[in-house]
């Protein structure tokens, strides 16, 4: 089997996923996706027509995101109509999952240049859009498996890891704080592509907009819980609510803590990322010179109730898979989408804290679904660069209890 080398990679920044207050909520999420990928072309000097593929990860494919966003956002980017593109679905997975696919392809020889990436517009198609909410609403299978929501899922582990709150808060203050100073040094200025407002010609985010140099914990500590209510609604015919439908599993744990809010969770977000992934044939004849090498992909699925907590274990079969040991990983992004998941990973694998998302993550930056697995992965290749180190690990967790995580080595 071949390599599968990751030539470029680029984002959109990410943008305020609110109606009307985002600075990406006018732009249809096939127009904010066909600027990640003619900035792809812009970066790296490739010819559209060389790509085999367009793998692309959506969560909510349904109005502007249906249709087969992948297909419609080559066609809006003006690229040639023989390239093709497949849109994909594994909820907070799909963008690295788009990579995996996107590698898949090139170490098998079976595809030569095929870019991944990913789009989200949480403002123009908000979460729970398809109607399906998590498990497709089949009535059999809440028998047997009733999947409930996923800030109730954190906090049940948060409860259950004795997480406080102001430990979830210092964890949300800290990915502020390392935000803030990766935008500040311009650490993420390689990968950005503006986008422009394509009714107006004008600029309409250059920068990721969601980032507050300002959070504090006093103001962390003011906000209001944010699913002690939901956890209160009874949701089957016998009178259980959320809450004692979760607890059910776990007789060791009277009772839910509710400590995640707005502050200690990702932000609604709007953007779209696009990674460029190659075979090495592809590369000698072309004189391109890979950024990195995908050493190893790995998924598995875990409890679909307590739900967030495979990315300790998908990453150690990732690990497995390479030959490597924790202590290998030189720099970790463990998706931020509560903050009570990167803690319980991290003390999980017994990493570092100084090595997980150095520059924060997506509770400051943001969590545009479909996107930020392929956006994670540019990020961590442009770090490894910066910090002119060897090998990074991006992993997250999933709804309906599932992880990926992918390992790159730096070239």
């Amino acid at each position: 089997m071949g390599k599968a080398l990751i030539l470029d990679a680029v984002r959109t920044p990410r943008g305020r996923g609110k109606a009307g207050k985002g600075s990406l909520s006018a732009i249809h999420p096939q127009e904010l996706l066909a600027q990640a990928l003619n900035g792809l072309v812009q970066h790296t000097g490739i010819a559209a027509a060389d790509v085999d593929d367009v793998v692309v990860g959506s969560v909510s494919q349904v109005g502007e995101q249906g249709a087969n966003i992948a297909r419609n956002a080559v066609l809006a980017a003006g690229w040639p109509q023989e390239v093709s593109g497949v849109s994909l679905n594994r909820f907070c997975g799909s963008g690295l999952q788009a990579v995996a696919m996107a590698a898949y392809g090139a170490a098998s020889g079976f595809q030569q240049l095929i870019v991944a990436g990913g789009v989200e517009s949480m403002s123009r198609v908000p979460m729970g859009s398809d109607g399906a909410g998590q498990d497709g609403n089949n009535a059999r299978l809440r028998e047997r498996v009733f999947q409930i929501p996923q800030g109730i899922s954190a906090d049940l582990i948060a409860t259950r890891e004795g997480f406080s709150r102001q430990q979830l808060d210092a964890f949300a203050a800290d990915s502020h704080r390392k935000a803030t100073i990766a935008v500040e040094q311009g650490r993420f200025t390689r990968a950005l592509v503006p986008v422009v407002d394509p009714a107006t010609g004008q600029v309409a985010l250059a920068r990721d907009e969601l980032v507050r140099p300002d959070t504090s914990l006093a103001g962390l500590a003011k906000l209001a819980l944010s699913f002690v209510e939901v956890g209160k609604l009874t949701v089957t015919p016998d009178g259980r609510t959320l809450d004692q439908i979760a607890l059910a599993q776990f007789p060791d744990t009277p009772r839910i803590e509710h400590l995640h809010t707005a502050g200690n969770s990702s932000p609604l977000t709007d953007g779209a990322a696009a990674v460029l992934i190659g075979s090495e044939e592809f590369a000698r004849a072309h004189g391109l010179r890979p950024r990195a090498i995908v050493k190893s992909i790995a998924t598995i699925g875990s409890d679909p109730v307590l739900m967030l907590t495979a990315p300790a274990p998908v990453s150690r079969k990732a690990l497995k898979q390479a030959g490597m040991q924790v202590g290998d990983i030189d720099l970790w992004e463990i998706n931020e989408a509560f903050a009570a998941v990167v803690l319980e990973t991290t003390r999980s694998l017994g990493v570092d804290p100084e090595r997980v998302n150095v520059n924060g993550g997506a509770i400051a930056l943001g969590h545009p679904l479909g996107a930020t697995g392929a956006m994670l992965l540019g990020t961590v290749v442009d770090e490894l660069e910066r910090r002119d180190l060897a090998t990074g690990l991006v992993t997250m967790c999933i709804g309906g209890g599932q992880g990926i995580a992918v390992i790159v080595e730096r070239v």
